[in-house]
């Protein structure tokens, strides 16, 4: 999608009107629920799939600024969970945005429908009895808030990694801040676009100052507490 791609809701907006990808949002998001589809009951149900992989599923959220190393720990707790034997899948935010949300840019309306496919996809991985981690800006906390609520109380944790804006910038291993600060990019999160950190994280974890194996310890610490892996390997 350009941005002048036509809809069938054009009688919506006016002869002619350039559609951006927050007007296409705006009015895929203002259609109601498809009256033709009925959710088909799985034979095998995620409490069997759980017993059978010897833990509970959940989807772990790391958010944090660019560089604050959400994708590093997420695939550093992903090697510790398969040391264990533990069924798990990272779905990284750069990696989504080279098929499932190719289509889409970084405005604000752009960033939310990322949010909500990635967060609908996690759920799906969930329910099929996996640990999903998801390392995705998300710089927005009502967008994350959403995909806590498509599942029960318990189910989404909020990783905060914890990198002040300077130590995040002097990784810069993409070169993204550079850019972003001669102004190449635009609606860089940390620059030109603003970014929330979390007011009550499930975990917030130091990734700007601890080592990773330290920071990775801390995920499954914490998974452990909450009864979703056991204590031995």
């Amino acid at each position: 999608m350009d941005g002048r791609e036509s809809s069938s809701d054009d009688k919506s907006v006016q002869a002619g009107e350039r559609l951006t990808h927050q007007t296409v949002r705006l009015v895929v998001e203002d259609r109601p629920a498809s009256s033709n589809v009925v959710w088909h009951r799985p034979t095998i149900t995620r409490a069997q799939r759980e017993e059978q992989n010897g833990h509970r599923s959940a989807i772990l959220w790391l958010t944090g600024l660019p560089s604050s190393g959400k994708s590093t720990l997420a695939h550093a707790v992903e090697g510790l969970l398969y040391q264990r034997g533990c069924r798990s899948f990272v779905l990284d935010g750069d990696n989504v945005r080279h098929g499932l949300c190719g289509d889409l840019g970084f405005s604000v309306g752009d960033r939310r429908e990322n949010i909500r496919r990635v967060g609908e996809v996690a759920k799906l991985f969930m329910d099929a009895g996996l640990i999903v981690l998801v390392a995705l800006i998300a710089p927005f906390r009502t967008d994350r808030q959403r995909v806590r609520e498509m599942v029960k109380e318990g189910e989404f944790l909020e990783i905060y990694c914890n990198a002040p804006l300077e130590i995040c910038e002097a990784r810069d291993a993409k070169g993204m801040y550079k850019r972003a600060r001669v102004g190449d990019i635009a609606e860089f999160t940390g620059i030109s676009s603003p970014y929330e950190p979390p007011e009550q994280p499930d975990l917030v974890v130091e990734t700007g100052y601890r080592d990773l194996e330290t920071c990775a310890g801390l995920v499954i610490s914490d998974l452990e507490r909450r009864r979703v892996i056991g204590t031995s390997i």
